[in-house]
């Protein structure tokens, strides 16, 4: 006797009588979806904040000067010229003012947005910075002020966006940039400050994910390897040896890009990971796989 066959659930159940159409694609669309991207003025911020204007969402870079740079204003520009997606949609790129170490700021800033656009989807916290020095001989202030921009900052941050999504009912994305080296210490480095930091944001993922997940937001983090950014640069400046040490220190033999961080960006902020909350997504070229 033969087992009865199991019922189609989820899209299969759905597609099922449909004439056969993709639609694995369309889930990474964010049409008219409004962002929120931290140390969004350039590098990983301003890469990840494009990749989410090509998908189609209005995405406000926020960061300390009081007027974008040059070179923001220039992919501002590219991304204006983009051609529209379905239905006439298309994304766009605004500059934000702020300072994520001020919470009253960051929250003020987040419900102007939200008030302005009518919605508040997504929100990037991003903006971090790196410095070194022997953890015995760490100096109090360069220590404090590490911790209070790359976790308090990222914090504020969350609570500002994740209040607007709460208060329009959004099933919104919050995405905090971790570290490989939130859960290693990087070989030779005097990271300790550093390290510190982006293990407390792995856990102020986990924790938020848990708290928000019953309100339908979701809370990942993303920890890169080694990237190739400007800070990056600013740092190997010092000690260009370390470009060589770096890339053998992964599988794949080299630094990251930037670029290579969107997709993952892009899926956690869309409808294509809407039962992922709660997770770290690493992407560090191999380096912990040794």
């Amino acid at each position: 006797m033969t087992s009865p066959k199991a019922p189609l659930v989820g899209v299969a159940a759905a597609l099922a009588s449909a004439a056969p159409t993709r639609t694995a694609l369309s889930q990474f669309a964010l049409p008219n979806h409004v962002a929120l991207v931290t140390g969004g003025h350039r590098g990983i911020g301003l890469e990840m904040a494009l990749a989410l204007v090509e998908a189609g969402a209005i995405v406000y870079c926020l960061d300390l000067p009081a007027k974008p740079h040059e070179d923001w204003l220039r992919v501002q520009a590219y991304a204006a010229q983009l051609a529209p997606l379905e239905h006439g949609v298309k994304g766009r790129l605004e500059y934000a003012c702020g300072d994520v170490t001020d919470q009253a700021g960051m929250w003020k800033i987040a419900e102007e947005i939200a008030q302005r656009e009518g919605r508040l989807d997504i929100c990037v916290a991003n903006a971090g910075i790196l410095r070194g020095a022997e953890c015995l001989e760490y100096p109090a202030e360069d220590f404090r002020k590490l911790i209070d921009i790359n976790v308090n900052g990222v914090l504020f941050s969350a609570q500002a966006a994740g209040r607007q999504m709460e208060r329009l009912g959004t099933k919104g994305s919050i995405i905090m940039i971790a570290s490989m080296s939130g859960s290693i210490a990087n070989q030779k480095q005097h990271w300790v400050a550093y390290n510190t930091s982006k293990s407390a944001v792995l856990q102020m993922a986990r924790s938020m994910a848990c708290e928000l997940g019953g309100k339908g937001i979701r809370v990942n983090s993303i920890s890169p390897g080694y990237i190739y950014t400007q800070m990056t640069r600013d740092f190997l400046d010092t000690q260009p040896h370390l470009m060589a040490e770096w890339s053998a220190q992964n599988p794949l033999g080299r630094l990251g890009r930037p670029d290579e961080l969107r997709g993952v960006v892009l899926w956690l902020a869309s409808e294509a990971s809407t039962f992922c909350t709660g997770s770290d997504i690493i992407v560090d070229g191999g380096h912990r796989a040794w």
